[in-house]
């Protein structure tokens, strides 16, 4: 663990040559004091009150990140400026929401490191390091992210990738306690989203369902880390006895045949949760299947609960209270693991307590967060699984949209999702909700040879654990990838206004009652639109790609606007559309900020076509396969495109290639996050790897 404390006397020396106006930065004495006091009365207070901090992921427990703060509007929006960024020394992907508590900010980078700084000034005040294994790297679909850190009384919880949940002194980065998350090693589980804090407990989930998980959130002590309660998300094996009730029900839609609980069934929860205190009710949203097509894991059928379903959990105990699902019988990776909002909304001349979501699936949700009642679903996104949603709150499925053995299927949404993960932000003024939208299409095929935890060729990432039960793009899209801002009024099921976007994978966003919507976009512009018609009224560049949501917070009068960035994510880790791709680097800005944008010391390597190694034809279809099982993931397809975070091979040092047996086996890149596949491959079958890279590139970029 890297922790470094700043105590006062040092921050005024550190500060000695500052001009009479700027600040010391607070001491480990004034930061306990701000923060001993964060309970849930105080995010509740702060969200309803006139929301000077962040105190939570998504500003209250309500997660509508609307933000009171009136300062920057649309009149004065133009006069905002850079007051100051701070280098991470983060490479991968940044998706984090930071946390902000009297001027103090919490955030974090790639590998679940863990950054104090003085918000007012960005000061390093720590950094906690939870010393993630890089070998883990290759244990997650999605890049070795996370989404930030929850606060209360006087500490800080970060969720690390390798399932590890650690407990710091917010004063001085000190590590208090920690505890392993994972109930079972046999299946790689990791944890890549901000945990939540009620009445004294700290809870978290898990992703993994791709390699094969059995999904949970779990509820620990904030003092001691000791468990208060686990639900799981799917059942187990039924020849035993169920956990409780719910399990014993869900147990009825699930085919035993293929035994899915070997599998683990799937259903992380890897994201989404919402709470309401008055009805003590914790919302969670539940990922996909493992493995995603049903036909394998549940050959039979059955709606498969709760995979792709919202869940009402009683937070003081765990006990489930009610569920809808969204996805019945997920086979598309359709995981409801997106944003969910708590609103009181106006449903047909009726006062509401609704819970609102946009899913992967592209349907807009409506519930009655009170009992769960099914009120409405609309697309919100173009479709091709389903053409609408009937009385009772069931898709009515369009002809052939679940793929069949030898039938490739182009679906839209894809396991991308018409919206992934980013969040999404609700307005109590305009009534509208500003959703990170877009389009990526996939092709499936059915894989139904499969085995499951075998490496299989031409079987995707099945090399590093995938359990997909499909073969993803064996046939090319036709469709092309786009991203959408789409301001969705809840109370019509409309959409109001949306902003087009040239590439998808577009950052989170938040609203404020300045009238302003914020978000940063996949080509490193940050933008500010009016919340009522869309319209453009600034931006400007950052130089990387933006994933992470904005928020804002206030110090001694003063409104600031805040941003993570650092390109990466499933979509981040092949490809890009800036030239630049890191560091992680937070931006603040204020009204007349003045301070120069950072000047990345690191540069871009060139991107040069691999050429000149030598390789025998005949190896390129077996080179193939191994590929896609083993490097795609990351890699994604040979020279086409730019790299994202991850290099693309086919633009290499041809020396590299010629000797990427010793690279692959040897584990000379682990620090980077590339596991050694020593005892997965031989120098034979990387050979044709390298066989399969150059041949690819010489076909597809031709000498001329």
């Amino acid at each position: 663990m890297r922790s470094l404390a700043i105590p006062g006397a040092l921050a005024a020396l550190v500060l000695a040559g500052a001009s009479p106006a700027q600040a010391q930065a607070p001491s480990p004495e004034q930061i306990r004091a701000a923060t001993a006091g964060i309970d849930g009365a105080a995010i509740a207070a702060n969200a309803q009150g006139g929301t000077e901090n962040w105190l939570s992921y998504g500003l209250g427990y309500d997660e509508q990140r609307f933000s009171k703060l009136t300062s920057v509007d649309r009149e004065t929006v133009g006069e905002l400026g850079l007051a100051w960024s701070h280098d991470m020394e983060s490479r991968r992907g940044v998706e984090a929401t930071p946390i902000v508590v009297d001027g103090i900010m919490y955030v974090t980078a790639s590998w679940s490191v863990v950054h104090a700084l003085d918000a007012v000034t960005g000061e390093e005040l720590w950094v906690y390091d939870p010393e993630v294994d890089p070998e883990t790297g290759y244990k997650g679909c999605c890049d070795v992210v996370n989404r930030g850190v929850a606060i209360w009384d006087g500490k800080v919880f970060v969720g690390a990738y390798d399932g590890v949940l650690h407990a710091i002194d917010a004063a001085t980065g000190e590590g208090l306690w920690k505890v392993d998350t994972v109930w079972n090693h046999d299946w790689s589980y990791t944890i890549t989203g901000a945990p939540r804090v009620i009445d004294g407990k700290v809870i978290i989930g898990n992703g993994g369902a791709e390699y094969g998980a059995r999904g949970y959130v779990t509820a620990y002590d904030v003092e001691t880390g000791e468990q208060a309660w686990r639900w799981f998300t799917v059942p187990g094996d039924p020849g035993k006895p169920f956990e409780n009730d719910a399990m014993k029900m869900a147990a009825e839609t699930w085919d035993p045949s293929a035994k899915y609980w070997e599998m683990g069934g799937g259903g992380t929860v890897w994201d989404a949760m919402a709470y309401d205190p008055d009805l003590g009710l914790l919302y969670i949203g539940v990922g996909n299947g493992a493995p995603w097509n049903r036909d394998v894991r549940s050959p039979e059928g059955g709606d498969n609960l709760f995979l792709a379903s919202i869940v009402a959990l009683d937070a003081a105990t765990g006990e489930y209270r009610w569920h809808y699902q969204n996805t019945p019988g997920d086979t598309w990776d359709f995981t409801s693991t997106q944003t969910i909002i708590l609103a009181d909304i106006d449903w047909q001349g009726e006062a509401r307590k609704v819970l609102m979501q946009a899913p992967k699936n592209g349907f807009f949700f409506i519930l009655d967060r009170e009992t769960g009642e099914y009120l409405s679903a609309e697309p919100f996104a173009h479709a091709t699984w389903a053409s609408h949603y009937d009385d009772e709150g069931r898709p009515v499925e369009l002809v052939g949209a679940r793929p069949r053995p030898g039938q490739a299927v182009e679906v839209t949404p894809s396991a991308y999702g018409a919206h992934n993960w980013h969040p999404m932000s609700y307005s109590p003024e305009t009534g509208l909700v500003y959703i990170p939208a877009q389009g990526v299409p996939l092709t499936l095929m059915p894989d139904m040879e499969r085995t499951f935890n075998e490496a299989s060729a031409n079987s995707y990432g099945s090399g590093n654990g995938w359990n997909l039960g499909f073969y993803l793009n064996a046939v090319a899209p036709t469709g092309q990838a786009r991203g959408m801002l789409i301001a969705w009024d809840p109370e019509t099921q409309s959409e109001a206004w949306r902003r087009e976007y040239l590439y998808p994978w577009n950052g989170g966003t938040l609203v404020t009652a300045g009238g302003l919507v914020f978000q940063g976009a996949s080509d490193g512009r940050f933008l500010a639109y009016d919340a009522q018609t869309g319209e453009e009224l600034w931006s400007t560049t950052l130089g990387v790609g933006v994933i992470a949501a904005p928020m804002t917070w206030s110090k001694d009068g003063e409104q600031y606007v805040t941003i993570a960035a650092g390109w990466g994510g499933a979509y981040g880790v092949q490809g890009r559309h800036t030239e630049t791709v890191g560091p992680g680097t937070v931006f603040t800005f204020k009204l007349g900020g003045d301070a120069q944008m950072p000047e990345f010391a690191v540069p871009e390597r060139e991107l040069t076509l691999l050429r000149g190694v030598e390789y025998d034809p005949a190896d390129i279809p077996e080179g193939q396969g191994l590929y896609v099982a083993n490097c795609a993931t990351c890699h994604g397809t040979p020279a086409l495109g730019k790299s994202g975070n991850v290099p693309n091979l086919g633009y290499s040092d041809p020396a590299m290639i010629s000797d990427l047996p010793h690279v692959v086996l040897s584990g000379a890149l682990t620090d980077g996050g590339m596991p050694s596949f020593e005892g997965k491959l031989s120098e034979a079958q990387i050979s044709k790897i390298a066989a399969f890279i150059q041949g690819v590139v010489d076909i597809t970029h031709p000498r001329e």
